[in-house]
């Protein structure tokens, strides 16, 4: 089974098992593992400005950070029938005016954490969860801690990072999704708050992250049972970013990586086979705010700390599973990024959910394939870590 399909359970290589009529996708393993073309002139990509994907004449535009442009379109297009109808009209309609563009960064951050609880059912119980604080690069982080029940023997841990363009998000928006992960792979899990944009801008997030995994490493969550040497990282979008950061800079100290639908590169591109990919949550247009809050130098964005697609050399990274949304303009740039891995000889497993939108993890009330996605990456997770390691 190929490793797009995301069955099995072993990590397959994608170079290996993928057809050659992939090598004509936007982003393929025509680019050099270990020198990559920065310019994308040989992979179908060129780099320039994008205003966002048009599909029908209509921008489509998602959550806005402040400097984007357009309005929230919360259609769900592409979403599961039954959970848009379970969901009722009341919270996308709250949903819709809570993501305006007259909302400030502070308050779209408090109306994520409201909507949350509207769009996401709880999670299966844990035996433990706590919050604490964890040194960061130059301040103590918010934390919190996991512990399922069963949890695993050899002590296995997960250190998660929350998405949210580097701008919005925290433990709390991202509650549910990292105590299903616990509850299903019984492994102890631990959600990191960093420093966000932009009053903390590049490299306050990915300091953050290296600081707190470095803390970690060194015995920190011992009394919750966390083995320093079985940690994985992992994270969803801009956490996926930090995720991967991670595990290029901490190579044979990181076990496993959880990337779900990650931002692997922040370079202004624009693809010359547009696809239907701009989804509710997210849409081509947006990275241009995510640059402009989290890069005070657009210069930065080649950097492999900002985007770890670009970093020259990715023998001996940590085996990797990879989630992804079909409607998601980051589907090629993840594709690409586990065509590198496995070129380099790294153990990668792809899965695409059909039909959902990037960010679709945290709204299993509207797109029932989120459980279901989860638990499968849960899975993964105990695999790479080693249920009896």
């Amino acid at each position: 089974m190929g490793a797009a399909d995301g069955g099995g359970d072993k990590f397959e290589n994608t170079m290996s098992s993928r057809p050659s009529a992939a090598q004509s996708r936007d982003l393929s393993p025509r680019m050099d593992p270990g020198v990559p073309d920065r310019s994308f002139a040989a992979s179908g990509m060129t780099v320039m400005g994008d205003r966002g994907v048009r599909r029908g004449g209509v921008p489509r535009h998602g959550l806005n950070f402040p400097l984007a442009p357009g309005a929230i379109s919360l259609n769900l297009g592409g979403m599961d029938d039954a959970g848009a109808k379970a969901a009722g009209s009341k919270p996308l309609g709250w949903l819709e005016e809570a993501f305006s563009a007259e909302k400030t960064i502070p308050g779209m951050r408090g109306a994520l954490r409201k909507a949350i609880p509207l769009v996401d059912l709880p999670p299966p119980p844990v035996e433990r969860k706590e919050d604490i604080h964890i040194a960061g690069a130059k301040t103590a982080l918010n934390a919190r801690v996991y512990v399922p029940f069963g949890a695993m023997e050899n002590g296995a841990g997960l250190v998660f990072f929350h998405g949210g363009g580097f701008v919005i998000g925290d433990i709390d928006t991202h509650d549910g999704l990292c105590q299903r992960l616990a509850a299903v792979s019984g492994a102890r899990v631990v959600s990191v708050d960093y420093r966000l944009a932009p009053e903390h801008p590049y490299p306050a997030a990915a300091d953050d992250a290296l600081a707190a995994f470095d803390t970690i490493r060194r015995g920190r969550l011992a009394a919750y049972g966390f083995d320093p040497d079985h940690l994985a990282v992992g994270g969803d979008s801009a956490g996926g970013t930090l995720a991967a950061l991670v595990a290029q800079a901490r190579r044979g100290q990181v076990r496993f990586q959880l990337l779900l639908y990650p931002l692997l590169q922040l370079v202004e591109i624009k693809k010359q086979k547009i696809r239907w990919q701009d989804g509710p949550l997210f849409y081509t247009g947006a990275l241009n705010s995510i640059r402009g809050s989290y890069l005070k130098d657009p210069s930065l964005a080649a950097d492999p700390r900002v985007s770890p697609l670009f970093a020259e050399d990715l023998k001996g990274v940590a085996p990797a599973y990879m989630l992804a949304a079909e409607i998601d303009p980051l589907n090629e740039e993840g594709l690409a990024y586990a065509d590198r891995l496995a070129a380099s000889g790294v153990p990668v497993q792809r899965k695409v959910v059909k039909g959902v939108p990037h960010g679709f993890l945290n709204m299993s009330r509207l797109v029932p394939k989120t459980v279901s996605a989860i638990e499968k990456a849960g899975r993964a997770l105990a695999d790479g870590l080693g249920r009896s390691a």
